[in-house]
């Protein structure tokens, strides 16, 4: 029987931006199961994690797939522990408050395809600029779409891993594009953007095309930034039928905006300007299907009698999805829902 390739994947401790690392375990055999995964340690001094007199950091198993471009192969995402076995300050995972699942999440994950030779967007001619953003959304077609043979395999290799991918399109800006993942539960949710992420880069490495994550990697341009959308809902979204309770668990948000940015990617300044569909940065507003609002109430849960999810607008696309679910939960569970029950109660007494 042919041995196994176990590939661990976690988060770097550099900031502000932290990078995916990941390294190959061979073992004998393999059941395909997480609980199979043993714990493994790295040099943590070689990835801002660890001081090099005691350098040792573990990784702990939390997510695998099949590897669907290696013989034998899993992905294994970790998380990484600091060598007492307690979470690292770089484990993100770790914030999470979500042990039954009820939180769901689906995030829109935006980035540029990169020319690694001239240090701009794929499409981008020599000495220039292309045309304004406008024809490159959901394009088709030589002249406006660069780069679909990597955005297509990226997908199949997302696909045949088992990733919930639930869609990809082109964006707004020359060399720009997005998948949409979707889970069951906020840390699964986080640990499939990484496995995404993950093969996006190494797919990557076969057309020497880098992956830029960065918000506004073309600076203050008229050119829209890059964003990771979190489309986000509990029990309570998805079955209130009320407005009373969305807009009270909207509300929720507004005496946090400083905790949100905060976690919601660097340099979000650059992107949260007020223009190119975002709100400003210091402000925060909602709203029925605005793309401008800080939390967008998507149509499709008003047109189901308030029943659905609600989708922060504001997390950019260097985010770390787990500690944008993280602080997302936190703030929910401030919400009194039960308040605007009462409300939608008396009214219906009140008639």
């Amino acid at each position: 029987m042919s041995k196994v390739k176990l590939e661990y994947i976690w988060l770097d401790g550099y900031k502000p931006i932290q990078s995916l690392r990941s390294k190959t375990k061979i073992v004998k055999t393999f059941s395909g199961k997480l609980e199979d995964c043993p714990v493994w340690s790295f040099d943590g001094s070689s990835t801002e994690q660890a001081p090099g007199g005691s350098s040792d950091c573990l990784l702990k198993p939390v997510f695998v797939v099949k590897d669907p471009q290696r013989k034998e192969g899993y992905l294994v995402m970790c998380e990484v522990l600091s060598s007492d076995g307690t979470a690292h300050p770089s484990n993100g995972r770790a914030l999470i408050e979500d042990d039954d699942n009820d939180f769901w999440f689906g995030f829109e994950q935006e980035y540029f395809l990169w020319n690694l030779e001239n240090n701009k967007p794929i499409g981008f001619p020599e000495g220039g600029f292309p045309a304004p953003q406008g024809p490159y959304y959901c394009s088709v077609g030589a002249a406006n779409a660069f780069g679909r043979a990597m955005v297509e395999e990226h997908l199949d290799a997302c696909l045949e891993a088992g990733l919930n991918v639930e869609g990809i399109n082109a964006e707004v800006a020359t060399g720009q594009w997005e998948f949409q993942i979707f889970s069951k539960g906020a840390k699964e949710a986080g640990d499939q953007v990484w496995i995404a992420r993950y093969l996006l880069e190494r797919i990557g490495e076969k057309y020497n095309i880098g992956v830029n994550w960065h918000c506004k990697p073309l600076g203050n341009l008229d050119w829209n930034g890059s964003g990771m959308h979190a489309n986000f809902s509990n029990s309570t979204l998805r079955t209130c039928g009320s407005r009373e309770t969305f807009e009270v668990i909207c509300e929720a948000f507004r005496p946090f905006i400083a905790e949100h940015i905060a976690v919601y990617g660097p340099d979000n300044h650059l992107r949260l300007t007020g223009k190119h569909e975002t709100a400003a940065i210091d402000e925060f507003k909602y709203g029925v299907s605005d793309r401008g609002a800080s939390i967008r109430i998507p149509i499709g849960a008003v047109e189901n009698g308030w029943k659905g999810w609600l989708e922060d607008r504001r997390p950019n696309s260097a985010a770390d999805p787990y500690k944008v679910a993280a602080r997302i939960i936190k703030t929910v569970k401030t919400a009194k829902v039960d308040t605007a029950d009462t409300k939608k109660k008396e009214k219906a007494a009140v008639a």
